[in-house]
């Protein structure tokens, strides 16, 4: 009985300790941007992809993570390989090679991952307040590795940062806070 009570608590306290990014369309995102402007992280994904499952049960699962998401960007989930319709920039994109029967597997690419020049997933697309592109951040990013790029771009500290050296005293200087 001790053991079940403790197990309870153990999967009480994972599950409330847990924070959940509040997730949003690109269309949705770029409305809301309108209204009150923030930027856009966009978590470029597909179905079939691994590390971008790890990352969203590792990093965007993560407390410190989800909450500076919540606070600081319209966070987007973008299937790379689906089917849908985005209208972005008076132009609509979409994804004309799509094949049904491959909706779990490799699926073509969806021109507006091309657009972003999206070429491995999981790639995490930076948007300003505007809507532009501010970078792709290629590959599985650790909460606290994303830290870097999140506050990077939410603080405008990438505007300073025009060259690799200066990318690279940025990145010795910052002290992570996140936890995981």
């Amino acid at each position: 009985m001790k053991r079940i009570l403790l197990l309870l608590v153990v999967f009480t306290t994972a599950f409330t300790n847990a924070q959940k990014i509040n997730w949003v369309t690109f269309e949705e995102a770029l409305e809301l941007q309108k209204k009150a402007p923030k930027k856009i992280m966009m978590d470029v994904y597909t179905s079939w992809c691994g590390p971008c499952k790890m990352l969203d049960k590792n990093t965007f699962h993560n407390k410190d993570v989800a909450d500076y998401v919540n606070k600081n960007y319209y966070a987007v989930k973008f299937n790379a390989e689906g089917n849908e319709q985005i209208n972005y920039k008076g132009k609509t994109f979409s994804n004309p090679n799509y094949n049904p029967a491959k909706a779990k597997s490799r699926n073509s690419a969806h021109e507006l991952s091309r657009y972003f020049q999206v070429q491995a997933y999981p790639t995490i697309v930076f948007l300003d307040e505007k809507g532009e592109v501010i970078a792709p951040i290629r590959g599985y990013q650790r909460p606290i590795e994303l830290e870097l790029y999140l506050k990077m771009f939410s603080e405008d500290k990438h505007k300073e940062i025009d060259t690799q050296e200066k990318f690279n005293v940025y990145y010795k200087a910052f002290k992570p806070e996140f936890k995981g």
